[in-house]
């Protein structure tokens, strides 16, 4: 059964935005200003670059296939199944891993104290059981989930530019950065920018998808690196070499100039970026998982549709539990690079399926698939090593699982 089509370009460019304009927002900054120091808008650029490149190559892909699975599915019909189940796979593990991710740092906005894990775990069952109720609730909620994150932020950057001028001025430089250090502030920002994939995962569900994904995935990135930017420069002015330090680097802008009284008004905003990027994120794989179980690239019983609400529930079940699993054993950024290093894999193959389509379907010069694919393959060697070899067991794991079911097929 085919997913019913009632997402406008409204609703896709809402579900991008939730997706990258989530935790890593409010949250991303002291990591990479303390790997990439003074080279903090660097790095920022090199990652806005690289996300351009790929969600290009998603928009022109999305156009030509537009099916659920996003690069799962365009990999198989370019470049083959194979390339195609790596994609997804990878696709797979490393966004539950974000879903973890944006789970943990909602709690750490909204929870008491020693509550933080119980409380992810509700907003996980909340999300999945909104998933499973119909896109249409979905795409509702995370507008509503976008306009309280923009106004969070616009309440802190406004404030610390415009009144925060003797923090600017008493601000600790940064310290001076290292080539290495800007790559690995580049791969960190990466994650947070990475959303855009969401718009694409749910090319079944656009109405006129060939003209409304590339429009929606090119207006969300866009909207997003201009946030980014306007953030990071707020951060580095007023908090400086401090911001290397900060859980809770937006609240710290508000307390340095003067109005810790807002601060609840950014934690309110962090935690509904975290719950808006939660909730897209948990769409998104539950589409590619969908995809992946119409081919048997796992189990079929996921494959299944909700007759009444038009929804893969059974995916969306499964996936619920992998990430509350995650979130009971996993910390915070274990979960960003193991995200990272599944969702760096998966782009460079959408550069690889993009690189093969012509004619008609081409919409971007192949260098962009070309400088998208080099960059992917530059970062994921910048990520720490224990998430790459984590990273690299699980998809060879996944490789394993489909190589017996062949050969159980076949017999």
């Amino acid at each position: 059964m085919p997913l019913a089509r009632r997402l406008t370009l409204t609703d896709a460019v809402a579900i991008g935005l939730g997706s990258m304009i989530g935790a890593g927002v409010f949250a991303v900054w002291a990591p990479a200003i303390g790997v990439a120091g003074s080279g903090v808008f660097v790095a920022l650029a090199i990652a806005a670059v690289v996300a351009y490149c790929n969600a290009t190559s998603s928009a022109q892909l999305a156009a030509a296939h537009p099916v659920a699975g996003g690069t799962y599915a365009y990999a198989r019909a370019e470049i083959g199944p194979w390339w195609g189940f790596v994609a997804g796979w990878s696709f797979v593990i490393g966004k539950i891993a974000s879903c973890a991710a944006m789970a943990m740092t909602f709690a750490a906005y909204a929870a008491p104290e020693g509550w933080t894990v119980p409380v992810a775990v509700a907003a996980v069952v909340a999300l999945a059981m909104v998933n499973c109720l119909g896109v249409t609730r979905t795409a509702m909620l995370t507008r509503v989930l976008v306009v309280c994150s923009l106004l969070g932020i616009a309440v802190a950057v406004g404030f610390g530019f415009g009144f925060g001028a003797g923090a600017i001025t008493s601000a600790a430089p940064l310290p001076d950065a290292t080539a290495y250090g800007v790559l690995q502030g580049a791969g960190l920002l990466f994650f947070a920018f990475a959303g855009y994939a969401r718009i694409a995962t749910m090319g079944e569900e656009v109405v006129d998808p060939a003209r409304t994904i590339p429009r929606a995935i090119v207006v969300a990135l866009g909207g997003a690196v201009v946030v980014y930017l306007l953030v990071a420069v707020a951060v580095v002015l007023v908090l400086g070499a401090d911001a290397a330090e900060s859980t809770a680097p937006l609240v710290d802008v508000l307390a340095a100039a003067g109005w810790p009284a807002l601060t609840p008004i950014v934690r309110v905003a962090a935690a509904a970026a975290s719950l808006g990027a939660l909730l897209a994120l948990l769409t998104g794989i539950g589409r590619t998982t969908l995809a992946m179980a119409r081919e048997s690239d796992v189990p079929r019983f996921l494959a299944k549709i909700d007759e009444r609400h038009q929804v893969p529930q059974r995916a969306e079940i499964v996936i619920a539990i992998a990430v509350i699993a995650i979130v009971l054993v996993a910390d915070l950024r274990d979960a960003i690079g193991f995200s990272s290093f599944g969702v760096l894999l998966y782009y460079l193959i959408a550069n690889a399926a993009a690189f093969r389509q012509a004619g008609s379907a081409r919409r971007y010069p192949r260098a962009l698939q070309v400088l998208g694919a080099l960059g992917c393959l530059l970062l994921v060697n910048t990520l720490p090593v224990l998430a790459s070899l984590i990273g690299a067991a699980v998809v060879l794991l996944g490789v394993a699982y489909r190589l017996v079911r062949l050969r159980v097929s076949r017999s």
